[in-house]
């Protein structure tokens, strides 16, 4: 049930040989965005339990999640972009829908992570999920 551009992520790594390549395109995504204004990086908006300074913010519009985000750290900035993907402009019963562990994988990306940028993503997931709960 991921979204479009989420699965073409998962085609694109398929092409990809090595995690050095994927790495790559991970901090690739994360360039790619949009920074996050100043006034959005307050503690409400802050994420626990990552090694690097991580900022979501998140809103429903429409019923419908828009995404923002954005870290001091490249790769971590990556794996916002990769969940952008994942979670954008879907209903908040859609996002609780999703199992992350699993999409994720789908990526190659929980066997090549770092403890702590596994920790930070799963809290990066928790309060998506979180939020997308309270909002249903």
């Amino acid at each position: 049930m991921a979204q479009a551009g989420f699965e073409e992520l998962v085609e694109d790594f398929e092409f990809l040989e090595d995690w050095e390549d994927r790495y790559r395109t991970v901090i690739e995504l994360g360039k790619a965005m949009d920074p996050l204004p100043e006034a959005l990086k307050v503690p409400a908006t802050k994420v626990e339990g990552c090694a690097s300074q991580v900022w979501l913010h998140l809103t429903w519009e429409d019923g419908r999640l828009q995404f923002e985000g954005e870290s001091d750290a490249m790769i971590v900035r990556g794996l916002i972009a990769v969940l952008h993907r994942l979670y954008d402009g879907l209903t908040p019963e859609e996002v609780t829908a999703i199992d992350a562990r699993a999409e994720l994988g789908r990526l190659g990306l929980n066997e090549h992570l770092s403890a702590q940028r596994s920790n930070g993503l799963r809290a990066m997931v928790e309060r998506i999920q979180q939020q997308a709960a309270a909002a249903a």
